[in-house]
């Protein structure tokens, strides 16, 4: 990487200009890769580090400039994240972030974005799930992600098939956005009054229910399968809705319901629907999450000044 001995106010003004252009997508693919909106933020900084500091003189794209950085960096992060994901107690679940306020996040393609889907991307290790994102939600060329990953096209052409055939049947094909509400509403409505059988009702055969809260009390430590005991679960405490003030908030392009106590945030109810009705429902009480979901709000903030 060439060194940028003395840049100009202008060369900085330009370089500031023209990452502020491409960081939705810098973030948008950061995100994907990473599932978390802290870490794609780091991963965004970083790179806005490295561009000022590189000779832009010889970039011929800034846009692959700044897409390949982003994109290498965030495959390591997501190495190392696995690993401490191993640690983890009890399911872990991507960070929401708020779509309503930040459109651009997924302005390219709704792909990969989903709650559900990003889950499911866990599967594919860090390499995998990059070629997948930048085929699948930002339709770049396989000669461009194979430049991006230092691959050969036929090995990016493999994985991104090897990455598709792993995720056939999960990622199913979603009610739309005025039916998923209707879910949802009939969800939370017959969980806070313990209608048990008005909630088995809008559950798919093989609902999975996911509690993100890294061993806070009160969280479920393991996967909860089936109607019978989703709609136990989400019932089974009659304390845990009450006093509760429930408001709609837009996550990763769909309406959730952020859940308050005592005036504060104290969880985000997600959940993926298909024609079948609610396949996952996933809690999300981890204090930390909920804290980045809110600050997402913000993202939009002016990139910082010169280092």
């Amino acid at each position: 990487m060439h060194a940028n001995p003395s840049p100009t106010t202008g060369d900085l003004d330009e370089a500031v200009s023209t990452f502020v252009r491409y960081r939705p997508r810098l973030f948008g693919i950061a995100y994907r890769v990473l599932g978390s909106v802290a870490e794609a933020e780091d991963v965004v900084q970083e790179v806005w580090l490295r561009w000022q500091k590189t000779d832009r003189s010889v970039v011929v794209s800034p846009a692959a400039f700044l897409s390949s950085a982003t994109t290498r960096l965030a495959v390591n992060v997501a190495q190392s994240a696995r690993m401490r994901r191993e640690t983890y107690i009890g399911p872990w679940l991507p960070e929401p972030i708020d779509t309503s306020v930040d459109p651009e996040v997924g302005a390219q393609r709704a792909e990969a974005l989903d709650m559900a889907l990003l889950l499911v991307l866990e599967k594919l290790s860090p390499t995998e799930r990059a070629a997948y994102v930048l085929r699948e939600a930002f339709d770049y060329s396989y000669p461009e992600i194979a430049e991006i990953l230092q691959l050969s096209v036929v090995n990016v052409r493999q994985i991104v098939s090897r990455s598709r055939r792993r995720l056939t049947g999960e990622p199913r094909a979603s009610v739309d956005a005025l039916e998923h509400r209707r879910l949802l509403d009939a969800f939370v409505s017959a969980a806070r009054t313990g209608d048990v059988a008005s909630l088995e009702s809008v559950l798919a055969p093989d609902v999975v229910s996911l509690s993100d809260g890294n061993g806070l009390r009160g969280a479920a430590r393991l996967a909860v399968v089936g109607p019978a005991s989703v709609a136990n679960l989400a019932t089974a405490t009659r304390r845990f809705w009450r006093g509760t003030d429930l408001r709609p908030v837009q996550a990763n392009g769909r309406t959730s319901v952020m859940m308050y106590r005592g005036g504060a945030p104290s969880t985000i109810l997600t959940i993926a629907a298909s024609r079948d009705g609610i396949h996952k429902v996933m809690w999300v009480f981890h204090p930390d999450k909920i804290a980045a979901f809110l600050k997402s709000r913000s993202r939009s903030a002016p990139v910082p000044g010169p280092a």
